[in-house]
């Protein structure tokens, strides 16, 4: 294929990842490449990496991505789905099984949750199979460390009162003793550390025991292999080798759904290794109980041992990561204003956080221009923009009457005197600086009041700002509390 039709496809891609998340586009769309067009028909080949994943993209977004070819390339009149024809560098895998010793291998990805192994094209597998090729050879020799990312340890793990739960039970559960909960079931929303824990836990246990065997994949490459080994009729291989390991490590467990026959399987792995008293940890954005789709035999297992509950970074926590990263990069002047604008409105997910910050410095370095506020304003603004949260006027109403200690019914009453009427035109103010909403419908949640009074508000507060250092103070103070 063409330079130019990988190009076409890096585009498409990239635009499907704004629409579907980085965390979908990672699994399903990215690992896919196009393949042969026939100018005959029009038809073009889009590669997935096995059948269970073409089938998966095809049901979803056949039609997106058919449209979005037509668009770059008006020749496409039809896309085509389908699994890779080849099975990719399997036998470089196997001309590998003799490196080393011990005839162990070891594959750092870096690539978090994206798959079983990471970048699939760096670890030798294609979702065809040979990922029973990696567990070892005929005699049921099996490979030591796999899927582990080395570059995530507990060292480099920031810990805040929001992740201290999950951290300590990661710990414990890497620990030499035995634990005393299991499975672990690590919960948090998107972006918070589940992963980087993950690896952490099983580059831990590797250190404390180097003979341990230990598997860290993603719940639906899980359901890709088990499918893939179904096909090839190897599924005692599958369950024997699978079961072989001392520790698993599962990330985006919400993702085991589909087929019963997966769930059953993944039911009875997790029943033999509790039972042989090996070790086993799941991550996801949810509870057990709030997970679709999924047995509840398995729910069951899955919320027996304990399940540690991360909540989002707050922003003492959010500095700690800023500044702990900045400590990695070559001397970099970053004031404090930066960071502390950084760390309140990019509150979403750490991985956001830590990513608008690489995006400003590599900007400031490639460019030759300070690291300032004014630079972070500009050049992060879609990153600003999305974490940007919906603040509402009731909302704005109940912290302003907590801040001058009113009863929250003033904000909408007749009274006139000096004590009510002032913080009610401060919330009026930050009804029209924090909201979308027009004069006449911030009139209206004051009362009914008229659009005339509210312009007459945000003026005066204005003004008062510019000429009363107690008025700015306080107005200062309530955005901030309004915003964090």
């Amino acid at each position: 294929m063409a330079a130019g039709w990988a190009a076409d496809w890096s585009e498409i891609s990239n635009g499907l990842k704004k629409d579907l998340g980085g965390q979908i586009h990672a699994q399903w769309i990215r690992p896919m490449q196009p393949g042969r067009f026939c100018r005959d028909t029009g038809t073009l080949e889009l590669y997935a990496p096995s059948d269970f994943s073409a089938n998966w993209v095809n049901d979803r977004f056949a039609d997106r991505l058919s449209l979005a070819w037509k668009i770059a390339r008006p020749e496409v009149r039809s896309l085509k789905i389908s699994a890779h024809p080849g099975s990719v560098q399997t036998h470089e895998l196997r001309g590998r099984r003799g490196e080393g010793a011990s005839g162990h291998m070891r594959h750092a990805t870096g690539q978090g949750a994206t798959g079983m192994f990471g970048d699939a094209t760096q670890a030798g597998f294609t979702g065809n199979g040979d990922f029973l090729d990696a567990f070892g050879d005929a005699q049921g020799q099996l490979a030591a460390h796999l899927g582990l990312d080395s570059s995530l340890t507990f060292e480099n793990f920031v810990t805040g009162e929001a992740n201290i739960l999950g951290r300590n039970a990661a710990q414990r559960m890497a620990a030499e003793e035995k634990p005393q909960f299991t499975p672990l079931y690590l919960k948090a929303p998107t972006g918070q550390g589940k992963t980087h824990l993950l690896h952490a836990i099983g580059n831990q246990y590797a250190e404390t025991k180097p003979e341990a065997r230990i598997f860290y994949c993603s719940a639906e490459r899980f359901m890709i292999e088990f499918v893939s080994a179904m096909r090839q009729n190897k599924m005692m291989e599958f369950k024997a080798r699978l079961r072989g390991f001392d520790m698993l490590l599962v990330d985006d467990i919400q993702f085991i759904i589909g087929k019963a026959s997966t769930q059953e399987e993944f039911l009875h792995t997790i029943d033999a290794l509790l039972g042989a008293g090996k070790r086993l940890v799941v991550a996801s954005d949810r509870a057990p109980q709030a997970l679709d789709g999924v047995d509840q035999r398995l729910l069951s297992r899955l919320s027996m041992g304990l399940v540690a509950d991360m909540q989002p970074a707050d922003i003492e926590l959010r500095r700690a990561i800023l500044r702990a990263r900045l400590s990695q990069f070559t001397p970099c002047n970053v004031g404090e204003d930066v960071i502390e604008f950084l760390a309140r409105t990019i509150s979403r997910n750490v991985r956001e956080l830590v990513g608008g910050l690489n995006k400003l410095i590599a900007y400031a370095q490639l460019t030759g221009q300070p690291v300032t506020l004014a630079l972070a304003q500009d050049q992060l603004s879609d990153i600003l923009s999305a974490n940007r949260r919906r603040i509402t006027i009731d909302e704005i109403q109940r912290t302003v009457c907590q801040f001058y200690k009113l009863d929250r019914s003033e904000m909408a009453s007749k009274r006139r005197a000096r004590a009510v009427v002032r913080p009610r035109q401060v919330a009026m103010y930050l009804a029209k600086v924090l909201t979308p909403r027009s004069y006449p419908e911030i009139g209206r949640k004051f009362g009914g009041r008229d659009h005339s009074t509210v312009i007459h508000a945000v003026r005066l507060i204005e003004d008062l700002r510019e000429r009363d250092a107690d008025m700015d103070g306080d107005v200062r103070t309530l955005l901030q509390q309004l915003e964090s």
